[in-house]
């Protein structure tokens, strides 16, 4: 699998549903990752970390074709824009390498420094020396 589609599958199942903004900061936080030596220097590295991000691991399948709605093909395009502008147009606009959904309360979101809420995300920056 490319990067490109690593971070449009990663886009796909984080925040198909958020604002344009939420999607793009998903992406930036992978890209963010992978500029970040504490983590793996690739984005599918980065994307299919052990229990990273929630699509790896929640039972479904983390294959985008198998979601076949008109919402979700047009998630899917929209995704691989957002992925390609991420990885060959910009660089990351926000310094976050962690969310999580306004849904949860990991035990770290006390620890990193918070960056904001978009959408239902709430983003943060790893400054500490471990993760």
């Amino acid at each position: 699998m490319t990067s490109l589609l690593c971070l449009a599958t990663a886009i796909f199942f984080e925040a198909r549903s958020e604002p344009i903004d939420a999607q793009y900061f998903v992406a930036e936080v992978v890209v963010n990752r992978v500029l970040d030596e504490r983590y793996p220097n690739t984005v599918c590295e980065v994307v299919f970390e052990e229990k990273q991000f929630s699509f790896t691991h929640n039972g479904e399948s983390n294959k985008m074709s198998d979601y076949n709605t008109y919402f979700d093909e047009e998630a899917r395009k929209l995704a691989k824009i957002i992925a390609g502008e991420v990885l060959y147009v910009s660089r990351p606009s926000i310094t976050s390498t962690h969310y999580h959904t306004a849904n949860v309360d990991p035990f770290w979101n006390d620890v990193y420094t918070l960056d904001g809420q978009y959408g239902y995300h709430i983003f943060y920056t790893n400054e500490t020396p471990w993760r």
